[in-house]
């Protein structure tokens, strides 16, 4: 069973939104600061961002790796 959402006052979704957009990736940092999930950032964000805002927030969520290893001799370069 999910937990339900947390309700947030205006102030505090301005902060989960400042702060989904500085992270990288995007949903650790929302999760130990506001407790909440990547379901239910993702539905706050819709709800709140104009539909442009939203894809560029998805964009950056998609393009983000974790942290790589670096290559070695002689599997890399």
């Amino acid at each position: 069973m999910a937990k339900p959402a947390p309700k947030l006052n205006p102030e505090e979704v301005k902060r989960v939104i400042a702060t989904a957009f500085e992270d990288v990736p995007p949903y650790n940092k929302v999760l130990l600061t506001h407790g909440i999930g990547h379901g239910e950032l993702v539905a706050l964000l819709k709800r709140e961002l104009t539909p442009a805002a939203y894809k560029l927030w998805a964009a950056k969520g998609k393009g983000s790796k974790g942290p790589t290893k670096k290559a070695t001799w002689p599997h890399g370069r």
